[in-house]
C-alpha cells in the first residue's frame, strides 16, 4: 500500500496523472470509506474528485467548485508534520481551504467528520471574524 503522496518537483505534468491514477487505484481502507459517501454528489451535491493534482502534490479529495480540499492522515503523518503543514500553506495560497482527519477518526466516526465537511462546503452566514479564524486554523495545523 502507497503512503507517500508528494511527487518529486521534477515530475512532469503526466507522470504526477498517472500516479495519481495508481494511487487511486491503491485506496486505504480509510479513503475507500469517505469516497463511497462523497462520489456521485452524494454529500451536498458537490462533485468531489479523489487523488486529484494540484501543482506538484496530489490530495486525497478536492471539490474544485467550492475549493475545499479533504486529506486523510494516517500514522505516517506525526512523522511528517512539516511537509504537511508546508502543503497545507501551498494549497491555502492556492485558494483551497483543507480539512485534515486522521484516518482512525475517519473509521470510528465518519459521520462527524462528514458533518464538519458538510460544515465547509456551506459555510455559516456570520463567519469568525478573520483573525479569529486564521487562530482556529492554526490550531488545527498543529494537531
Amino acid at each position: 500500500m502507497l503512503t507517500f503522496r508528494e511527487p518529486s518537483p521534477l515530475w512532469g505534468e503526466g507522470r504526477v496523472r498517472g500516479y495519481a491514477r495508481r494511487l487511486r487505484h491503491d485506496q486505504t481502507d480509510a479513503e475507500r470509506k469517505l469516497w463511497s459517501r462523497l462520489r456521485d454528489r452524494r454529500l451536498q451535491d458537490a462533485k468531489f474528485r479523489r487523488q486529484h493534482p494540484i501543482g506538484k502534490y496530489i490530495v486525497d479529495f478536492c471539490c474544485a467548485e467550492r475549493k475545499i480540499v479533504v486529506e486523510l492522515d494516517g500514522g505516517q503523518h506525526a512523522l511528517r508534520r512539516g511537509a504537511d503543514v508546508a502543503r497545507t500553506r501551498f494549497l491555502k495560497a492556492q485558494g483551497y481551504r483543507v480539512l485534515r482527519f486522521w484516518d482512525n477518526e475517519l473509521l470510528t466516526n465518519i459521520d462527524g467528520v462528514l458533518a464538519r465537511i458538510a460544515e465547509a462546503l456551506h459555510p455559516h452566514p456570520n463567519p469568525l471574524p478573520e483573525r479569529e479564524r486564521e487562530y482556529r486554523e492554526r490550531q488545527g495545523e498543529e494537531r
